[in-house]
């Protein structure tokens, strides 16, 4: 074990991955000259082969990496959330289709690390949030790593995956430490949830950046004799919904606090799921604690405002207690 930056973890994930197999391969916008983040010494290592720069067209090389993974090759490509859209064709039409319209013939051993830089001042073209809309499109699977640990453990997996796999890496933690295993077979299965915080009062389930936030509130609460169970979904597909519901089996309240956009979102999934399977065990009314359904301003003062934080945790937990 060794502690490590969340950015760090990912890194590793991958350079272990090249190094046990030679079909893995990377790629991406001008990532041979990154001095810093998951990219950071893996062209020194692996050269120009296997770390291969990509035009500005992410249509182009997105399409270039699902068919080379039709072929036997297994490639990771770097790309930002918001420029998903210019590559959606692929990812939608191709990626998340073939192995269904080829009668299970082919296989997609693809992973796309969809970058989240939001809340940095990079205003709306730059600050999505996008992992609800992949959600709902059958064939790709959705991950959404929290911690150091989780963010290795769940890019090997990702790359050992015959299924593409989109790993949604929120930058608000890419500055967050914490202890890594260094042990090159360490994996995290998809479909587990974590949970972080054991509770009896109420669940709070949050995802991706929100996690932080979600435990700091439990902190606060216990302070006020309040226990609440912290839940990190990890995967959204496949979703561990069974530590859900017996969470809420247990504790008889739901919050779920999300970064992306409240309006049919990830949240939105999870107390749906709860309201058909675990309705009577509900002791208060579900909370959502999700973004502003806007555009992200460019405005600090403002983009501040948008986004899930520790007070609004708190308060909708202390809405479930009234």
């Amino acid at each position: 074990m060794a502690e490590k930056l969340y950015m760090q973890a990912l890194g590793m994930g991958i350079a272990e991955e090249m190094r046990r197999d030679p079909k893995v391969f990377f790629m991406g916008e001008d990532i041979r000259a990154s001095v810093y983040g998951a990219a950071a010494g893996i062209h020194d290592e692996f050269g120009d082969e296997r770390v291969i720069n990509t035009p500005l067209s992410e249509n182009g090389f997105f399409g270039a990496a699902i068919g080379a993974s039709a072929v036997g090759m297994r490639p990771v490509v770097e790309t930002l959330t918001s420029f998903m859209w210019v590559g959606m064709d692929q990812l939608v039409s191709q990626a998340a289709k073939m192995r269904y319209m080829f009668g299970g013939q082919a296989t997609l051993p693809v992973v796309f690390r969809a970058v989240m830089y939001y809340g940095g001042g990079s205003a709306a073209h730059h600050s999505d949030r996008s992992y609800p809309v992949f959600m709902n499109i059958g064939g790709l699977k959705v991950v959404t790593p929290s911690t150091p640990a989780d963010a290795k453990g769940l890019m090997k997996t990702a790359i050992r995956d015959n299924d593409p796999v989109i790993m949604f890496e929120d930058g608000t933690l890419f500055g967050t430490r914490g202890e890594v295993p260094d042990d090159p077979d360490f994996t995290v299965p998809f479909g587990v949830a974590n949970v972080m915080r054991q509770g009896t009062d109420a669940t709070v389930v949050a995802i991706a950046g929100s996690v932080p936030h979600a435990l700091a509130a439990a902190e606060e609460l216990q302070g006020e004799g309040v226990s609440v169970e912290v839940i990190d979904p990890r995967t959204l597909v496949p979703l561990d919904k069974q530590t859900i519901l017996d969470s809420v089996e247990k504790t008889g309240r739901l919050i779920v606090a999300d970064p992306a956009a409240k309006v049919c979102s990830a949240a939105s999934e999870i107390m749906s799921i709860v309201g058909e399977e675990a309705f009577w065990s509900l002791q208060a009314p579900m909370q959502k604690v999700a973004s502003k359904q806007v555009h992200v301003p460019f405005s600090p003062a403002l983009e501040k405002l948008v986004y899930p934080t520790k007070d609004l945790i708190v308060s909708a937990v202390r809405r479930t207690l009234e």
